[in-house]
Parts: structure tokens; sequence; C-alpha cells
């Protein structure tokens, strides 16, 4: 499957394109669902705390740890030199440390480890300890890490063409805003139970999703082999990203201590704590230079992309690249110039969040067309259509990293959403409202989207599933994908229920499990349902072949002959329950357990040129989004969203709406309302509900038309023809950011923007007086 399209399978029945229920939405509705923390704890059972350092960055003197280990309850303290193996728990580049050593490198740095009888013990306990620190330079922000020169790794350039250009544009435009960084916020917190087995091994429930990665760190950090450490997973309360390389850190306490006491042990951390140790969304600075025609087209582009990664390496190069690669959206650049610097600072290591570094890039390029139309005192979505990518074959369709684009269809989504939306009509009412309201003004945006599909590293894109039918015709599935709520083992089971012509009552998902699918990849990417689906159906389909040829032979027909559907088999003139062909298969000593692979085909890419294909598709969407804003208060509402998204030929709608739906509202919530604040010190000071603010019921917008793209259909062979839907909607909600920027600029009459994300009411105000002093300049 690694060297060549794998056959797409034969066209589905309603099992699968239908809009079936979530197989867990009875359980989680009810409160029935089993989360790790819901597990029934074992007898003698340890609760496990970090001691944390109190400075950003500081060299160890010493540590006194006697009053921790003489606390009420404590059954041990644990520090770096208690770990059996290596002290890492990062995903490839060896930085991340478990405990701390000879310096702390960010606030909250864990520094020992508390094993007590209970919760309140442990966490109680690890406030006694007595650090002496050597305080050292601290680099909190951007600019200061910029000043110091400070990077994770060298500055990477991506170019076409001849960028000089600009000089002989006919118009020029330039800017620079920030976009701040973002929580995840999942419902369910990082936790990890971990219970000794016999013979050294170690079993882990662990809310991640990225069981190999934990099972190998874990193994590494008891120097035990992998094969002794089992990861398991039923479900996730939400990921976003958030769970790919986080949850490391807490299985391997959770194990070392299990390890060294012989007794199980549970790290749970509070919302306070989760948000003060884990990493989060990038933040970006972004400056950029355009020279354009008078019709708003790009001539050529300068764009240097900052971004904060923390502390040390974690995915920052890939999420950085990411942003390259979709600093383009769905623009052609013939000449173009992209910076990316990756700043080391003395903050928690940001990490993976939905979107992995697309959102950053597209909102740039979005400002960048923003900025242009108000140069030029052109409708936005003008602009943005003279940009737009052409179809093959016209020198418009190759993207900055050398990739073709042979499957645009973002110019088509833009015109069917422009008017079913009414966009134009709709535009021009904003406009005469805001030349009769001087103190409330009204914003109007319809921005595209395009996201490539594939992890940019290209041997993650590889997926295993196990498939056992029983003599009794029920079917188990186990596969190598995590699930946090999105709907993928509902999709994976309906793709496996149709290879047998079954009911998805029929099939039974069990826990993801390192010792029954290895060497497996995160769920991440927006990947899952491509990879695993496909992985489910190579085992599936291996199994129902095996018994199409017992049924061939006993009905004395070719094995293509057998028609496998409604729960049972036909074949010529027998026509059999499902179950008892199962049965007489299963007398004939004919296996009927599968595993299944999947190698995403035709993807490679140079990062040292970058320059490739990293992606096997593209999906594509587009949205029209309404504002009103309050200029005395920078209040504002969005008062209606018009969405088209294209998700191919669809799995289940009703969960591919309900993706988008959720991921547009948490792009939105990126971009307005969810805002990071750190200290001069490093100190996290929106480390809770209570002053880190997520998007509720009532910022959803008034008016909010969805709907899937009728037009979609993969052209690359997915399963299905379906195409990914995790990421790609989040970028949606950049229509309601570029709408608040058309309201700002109404309200100034300035000829740029000047908003920055996200857009709380202080930043909005501030924009207004900036855009106010510029138009009076």
């Amino acid at each position: 499957m690694a060297d060549s399209a794998p056959v797409s399978p034969p066209a589905s029945s309603m099992r699968v394109n239908a809009p079936i229920p979530h197989e867990s939405a009875n359980l989680h509705v009810s409160g029935r669902a089993l989360y790790a923390d819901d597990v029934a704890e074992p007898r003698n059972l340890l609760h496990l705390a970090f001691g944390k350092s109190t400075l950003a960055h500081a060299r160890i003197k010493s540590v006194d740890l006697s009053a921790v280990r003489a606390a009420p309850g404590v059954v041990g303290v644990y520090t770096a030199a208690d770990i059996p193996g290596a002290n890492n728990v990062a995903p490839f580049a060896g930085d991340d440390r478990i405990l701390a050593e000879d310096e702390v490198i960010f606030l909250g740095q864990p520094i020992f480890l508390v094993a007590a009888e209970s919760v309140t013990a442990a966490r109680k306990a690890a406030l006694l300890g007595k650090i002496d620190y050597e305080p050292l330079p601290a680099y909190i922000t951007i600019a200061e890490a910029r000043a110091a020169g400070s990077f994770i790794e060298a500055s990477q350039i991506m170019r076409r063409g001849d960028v000089s250009r600009l000089e002989s544009a006919p118009r020029r435009v330039s800017g620079r805003f920030e976009m701040g960084g973002q929580d995840h916020f999942y419902l369910e917190g990082q936790i990890a139970v971990a219970t000794p087995m016999e013979q050294g091994g170690m079993h882990i429930l662990s809310s991640t999703q990225h069981p190999s990665e934990v099972q190998h760190l874990v193994a590494h950090a008891l120097h035990v082999n992998s094969a002794d450490v089992v990861i398991e997973l039923r479900r996730m309360g939400g990921g976003f990203g958030g769970k790919e390389t986080q949850p490391a850190l807490f299985a391997a306490a959770a194990a070392i201590v299990a390890a060294k006491t012989g007794r199980p042990a549970k790290y749970r951390a509070d919302r306070d704590e989760d948000m003060e140790i884990t990493g989060k969304r990038h933040e970006f600075e972004i400056a950029y230079e355009a020279g354009v025609d008078e019709t708003g087209r790009l001539l050529a582009l300068k764009m240097d992309l900052a971004s904060r990664c923390g502390c040390s390496t974690d995915l920052s190069p890939a999420i950085n690249d990411r942003a390259l690669f979709h600093a383009d959206n769905c623009y052609f650049l013939e000449n173009v110039e992209l910076v990316s610097h990756r700043f080391k600072t003395h903050t928690v290591s940001n990490t993976a969040f939905r979107g992995f570094g697309g959102p950053q890039g597209m909102l740039a390029i979005e400002r960048v067309m923003d900025d242009i139309a108000l140069h030029l005192g052109l409708d936005p979505l003008a602009v943005r259509k003279a940009n737009f990518y052409g179809p093959p074959g016209s020198g418009r369709d190759v993207t900055q990293y050398r990739m073709p684009v042979t499957d645009f269809v973002a110019d088509r989504i833009v015109e069917e959403l422009r008017r079913r939306a009414d966009y134009d009509a709709r535009r021009a009412a904003v406009e005469a409202f805001n030349r009769e309201h001087p103190y409330l003004k009204r914003g109007i945006s319809l921005t595209p989207v395009k996201f490539g599909i594939s992890f940019t590293t290209t041997h993650l894109n590889q997926a295993g599933a196990l498939v056992h039918v029983y003599a009794d015709g029920s079917v188990h599935l186990n596969h190598g994908g995590t699930e946090m709520g999105q709907g993928l083992n509902t999709k994976v089971a309906q793709i496996t229920a149709d290879v047998f012509g079954l009911g998805l009552e029929s099939i039974r998902v069990t826990s993801t499990r390192t010792d029954k699918v290895p060497n497996t990849s995160a769920t991440a990417a927006s990947s899952g349902a491509d990879m695993n689906g496909w992985a489910a159906w190579n085992g599936a389909e291996t199994i129902r072949l095996r018994l199409a040829e017992v049924m061939a032979k006993k009905a004395g027909v070719p094995p293509e002959d057998v028609i496998f559907e409604g729960g049972r088999v036909r074949a010529g003139d027998l026509d059999l329950p499902f179950p008892e062909l199962c049965r007489l298969a299963y007398l004939a000593r004919t296996q009927l357990s599968a595993a299944g692979f999947y190698a995403t085909p035709k993807i490679h890419y140079d990062r040292a040129t970058h320059s490739g294909r990293p992606f096997l598709y593209f999906c594509y969407g587009a949205a029209v989004s309404e504002v009103v804003l309050d200029t005395f208060t920078g209040e504002f509402k969005t008062l209606r969203t018009d969405l088209i998204h294209d998700v191919g030929r669809s799995l289940n709608p009703a969960i591919d709406l309900g993706q988008v739906e959720g991921a547009f509202v948490q792009g939105v919530g990126w971009l307005t309302i969810e805002e990071l604040v750190y200290d001069a010190k490093g100190r996290l000071t929106t480390h809770a509900p209570s002053t880190y603010k997520i998007p509720c019921a009532s910022d959803r917008p008034e008016i909010l038309n969805m709907e899937l793209w009728r037009g979609g259909e993969n052209r690359e062979p997915t399963i299905h023809r379906s195409k990914a839907v995790g990421e790609p909607p989040f970028m949606l909600g950049i229509s309601v950011f570029s709408a608040l920027t058309h309201a700002v600029a109404s309200a100034t009459g300035a000829a740029c923007a000047s908003l920055e994300a996200p857009a709380t009411p202080e930043r909005i105000l501030k924009a207004l007086k900036t855009g106010r002093a510029e138009a009076e300049a």
C-alpha cells in the first residue's frame, strides 16, 4: 500500500454515508461513558503531585525535600536521580525533562514528584519543597527572545520567483500584527493510571492521542522494552492536539512511581495545573510587504512569521513548517519569500493544536488580503478572487513549496456561498448601516479555506487495525486511532460493517491498546478516518474474501459472485445468514482474524529545499460572517454566519456537521475571546475558567447556516472518497475576525488594518484608536 494507491472500495451502502449517531452518544448523555478517572480505582492506589519551579529560568543550587517526606500521607518523593532510565518525554528532540535536574526553564516546571495516599495529601506536600535558585536571564516574549538570539532551530526560508518585483509594483502595502495563543481547554484534563504487572510489565490508562509515543517514552524512562509497557485508551474527553505529546509526562510520572513502589499510581492534573504546565497554540508575530496591481492581484510578497515556541523543541519545527505551507491559503503566490523564526522562550513549550500552524499562516495571508482591499478601496472578496489559484495548466496552479494544486474548488464554493448567503446585497446593507450609525458599526467578510491533509512528517502517514470475526457472526474491531469525541470509532465501525454487509449492532469497537495494534501514529493531522478507516477496510476485506471463498465453494460459483448484504450472504441459489456462514467457515478451519495496514500514497517532502508533496489532497470551505460592533465599549456580536464546507463524500454527515460547527466556534474563540496572559516573570495569569474564557452558547452566531458541500468527492483514493474534517473548518472562524476588521475600518476610515488577535474589547478599542490616528495623519 505504501508504493501505490489502494484500490477504492466498491460503491458503499447507506451504512457508510448515513448520518448515524455517535457510537457512544447515549453513554455520553447518560453519564455512563467511562473515562480514565471513572475506572474503579484499584486497591492501594497512590496519588501524585509535582513540586514545581517558581522561577522561569534559574540554576538549581539545592533541593530540600525533608518537609515533603515528613508530610502526612506521603509514601515517596522522587527526583530526577530516581528515574531508572531516560529523564525525557520529548517527541524527538530529547529536550523535555520529566523532572528538572540542574536548571529550570519555565515557571511551573516539575522538579520533584510526590506520591501519597490521597490527592489532597500529595498536593499539600508538594508545596513544602525548599528550592534554592540562582536566577538566570529569562526570555518571556518574542521580542526578548529575538533580542537575545534565542531559537529552537535555525530560521527557515521558503522562496519562489523574484520577490524583487516588490520594487516595481504599482502599489505597495505593508503591515504587522500579532495573534495570540490558545489553551486546549479539553473537558477531561491530563490523566494517567499506571498499574504494575507481572515480570516487570506496566499497564497504563492514558488520556492520549498518541498511545505508541507514550508507550515508547515510558519504556525509555523505566529502562525496559516497549513490549513491557501497554497503553490503553477507550476515549478522551477532548484532545485538540493537547494530548498528542503532553500526556507522556503524566504517564511517565505514574509509571515511575508504580515501578518504584509496586503499587498502582494515578496522576490527575487539576485545571490550574494543567493550564500552567502543558503546551498551547503558538503565538505569532507577522510582518509583511506586498506589491500589487490596481485590481489587488499580488505581484510579490515578503512575509516574516515569528512564533513563540517556548522552552523546548516539542513539535514546533513541524508546526511552523505548516504555517509556511498554509501562508498561501487559496492564493497563488508567484513571487514570494516567507521567513519563519522559531523563538525559544522561558515559557511552557508550545505544542500541537487543531490546525497545527495552519491557522496562523492562513490568518496572516487573510490579513494581507484585507489590508490590500482597504488600501485600494476594494471589496475584500474581489481581492481574494483576483488571487485564487487557477485551473491545472494555467500557470497559477502550483504552491510555493512546488506542489501542484489539481483539486482546487474554493472558487466554486465561494461563488455558491456568495449567492446563497446573499453576500452582495448584505455588504451594501452593511455599508448603508455604517453611514447612518455613528457609534454602532457592522462588518461582513467572506473568507475561504484550503487545508492540506497528511502528516508533513512522511513516516507518520501509516495506520493499523485488527479485525476478528467470531463464529457467531459478531465482529471485534480494534484500530490504532483514538476516540476523543470526534466520532472516529463510529466511522471506522461503519466502514467495517459495510464490508460485511452488517448493521452497526454487529460491530464491537474496543479500546485502543498498544498490544493489539503496534507502532501507530498520533490521531492528528485530520487523518484519523482516512488512515484507520483504510486499515480497518483492508483487514475486514481480507476476512470477507476468505468467507467468500467458503461460500463460493459451497454454492458452486466464483468467489466474486458472492454478495454480502443486509446481514445475509448470497451466492447462486444459496442464501445464508452471516452468522451461519461464519460458523461454516470456522468448521472449515478458515482464519477469521486479520490485521489491516495502510500507508498514505504519493506523498514526499524535502525539508532542506522546502519542496515536494507533503499532502495527499486539500480540503476546502468558505464562510460569510456578519458582526456588529459597539465603538464605545469594544464589544461585538456575531449576527450571522453562513458556511459551506467540503468533506468529500461524507462518511457520516451528522458527525461531520458537528465537527464543522465545533471547529468554527473554536476558531472564533481563538480569534476573539481566548487570551493567554503571561506576566513579566513568566507566570501564566489566565490559568482557570475565571480568567480564561472559551466560547459558550451565547457566543454562537444568532443565525448559523451550515452545509456540507454537495459537489464534494475526493479525487484521491481516500476511503469511500471522503475527506478529512477535524481541522479544516477551524479556519472558517477567520471570517469573523475579518468582519471585525471591516467594522473597525468603517469606524475609523483608515486605509489599513490595525486589529490584532484575539479581538477582545480592549484590543478592539486599541485598534479604533490606532485607526483614527492613522486616518488623521
